[in-house]
């Protein structure tokens, strides 16, 4: 899918707009792709011109939503099919989403780009060839490229997610010019899809899975099993869970995960909200 080109509204900026125009200013400087940069906006009575193109200044919109230009109005970046997927700004710039209320992503104390960035640090992705098993946001992937990878193999699960993507400009574009080809996103399931990745062709591993109780294979030993076998010796594999509260959950999900990866054949060690584990 093409990535959207057009300009992305938030409340405030929004609200920025309109307090521009009542101003009588006729013009305003902000962003428009949440915060990735900032451009020059000229403001009339009735519209407003961002790229040679003018747009009606929008109704109220939805606190917490992101909304995009639809052809006919700015409507939220979030789709219902059984479950509620929805594009969340944060005061970062960089949004993260949610699935039926639930945040996906980390976002109280940075960035999730700057979280995922210190992640991706550990498994040291220059050079190398990379499995992100859940891509989510692409936030993982866009990073692997900024420090040089040699090649990321996404894989996403969720169709809405990947529409999410499209809007999102801190999401990398696999067509991109400036990737060079180096990242392929792949419209799977990589419960399944892992069976067809070739024995230790992998160097470098990051996984984000959901929450252990939506997508409990991925936190399986017939699916560390699997990372094992497509995963070079000594390379090296960040599992992220998050830090549950073993008081509510009655599990520590964290050593649970590093138990089963070291029975299927990694050293394992916890480190940030997860797992850093090297391939024996």
């Amino acid at each position: 899918m093409s990535h959207y080109s057009g300009p992305l509204l938030t409340r405030a900026v929004a609200d920025a707009l309109l307090a521009a125009r009542d101003a009588g200013t006729g013009a305003w400087t902000g962003s428009l792709d949440l915060g990735r940069s900032n451009e020059h906006v000229t403001l009339q009575a009735d519209a407003w011109k961002w790229r040679d193109r003018q747009y009606p200044y929008p109704a109220k919109l939805k606190d917490r939503t992101i909304h995009y230009w639809d052809g006919d109005e700015f409507a939220p970046a979030s789709r219902y099919a059984g479950s509620l997927i929805k594009l969340v700004p944060t005061e970062w710039g960089a949004p993260t989403f949610e699935i039926d209320g639930i945040k996906m992503l980390p976002t109280s104390k940075e960035s999730p780009f700057e979280d995922a960035r210190r992640k991706v640090a550990l498994v040291e992705p220059h050079g190398k060839v990379l499995l992100d098993t859940c891509g989510g946001l692409g936030y993982f992937a866009a990073c692997c490229l900024e420090a040089g990878v040699a090649r990321v193999h996404s894989f996403e699960k969720n169709s809405d997610v990947l529409w999410l993507r499209t809007l999102n400009p801190w999401s990398p574009d696999p067509d991109a010019p400036a990737h060079g080809g180096r990242l392929q996103l792949i419209h799977a399931d990589v419960a399944q899809a892992i069976m067809q990745i070739a024995d230790a062709s992998i160097d470098a591993l990051l996984h984000d899975p959901p929450r252990f109780g939506i997508a409990g294979e991925l936190y399986s030993q017939a699916f560390y099993d699997q990372l094992a076998r497509v995963l070079r010796r000594g390379g090296r594999l960040f599992h992220y869970t998050g830090s549950p509260n073993k008081l509510t959950s009655g599990r520590d999900v964290p050593r649970e995960v590093e138990k089963r990866l070291e029975k299927a054949g990694f050293k394992a060690q916890l480190a940030l909200d997860g797992v850093l584990a090297a391939r024996r």
